[in-house]
């Protein structure tokens, strides 16, 4: 519901009425709202975590592995049509901090593997600032959440994550590279 419809906008009553309990059942286990958004929002950033470890530790090929992971992201985030990001920042600005944070060393981590990879298997250029690179990656996937930039009407999200990846990608890569890419976005455009 959160994703759905937003932090602010739903309220304990309707997380009641959507489970079918009494909101003071939810009390019972959560002092406020803000423990309820916390608890959720941890919750979620592990779930995703564990699912991205899991595909990180498969050692695919390092385009693939990008790939992979967006559309598992993509899955459980399902689409994120309210601008939760902007609603976490804006009303529950604590717990963005700690999640952006959280969210930052766990992709810093698995992109600068990542990187290191597909250096070492010669799809990535060889001359590329890891650290640079890593860190303006992980810019661009949060900057491209912030609906003031990027509209929905404008930019549907799983086109912009799709024009992301491949921006980022087309940058780093070599031309052994560039062929993997072009196969992996032919087969998705089938």
């Amino acid at each position: 519901m959160f994703l759905n419809l937003g932090f602010k906008s739903v309220t304990m009553d309707d997380i009641a009425h959507e489970m079918g309990i009494s909101k003071k059942t939810i009390y019972a286990h959560y002092a406020n709202k803000t423990q309820l958004v916390e608890d959720t929002t941890m919750h979620l950033f592990c779930s995703i975590s564990e699912g991205i470890d899991s595909i990180c530790s498969l050692k695919k090929n390092p385009i693939e592995e990008l790939y992979e992971i967006k559309k598992f992201a993509m899955l459980h985030l399902k689409d994120e049509k309210s601008s939760p990001q902007y609603q976490l920042q804006k009303y529950y600005p604590k717990i963005h901090r700690i999640l952006r944070q959280k969210h930052f060393e766990v992709m810093q981590d698995c992109v600068v593997d990542n990187v290191q990879r597909g250096i070492e298997q010669g799809i990535y250029r060889e001359n590329l600032n890891i650290d640079f690179v890593s860190r303006i990656y992980f810019f661009g996937v949060t900057s491209i959440k912030d609906h003031t930039l990027f509209p929905n009407e404008l930019f549907p999200t799983t086109a912009l994550m799709d024009d992301y990846l491949e921006y980022h990608l087309r940058g780093i890569i070599t031309p052994v590279g560039r062929e993997i890419l072009n196969n992996i976005i032919n087969s998705n455009h089938e």
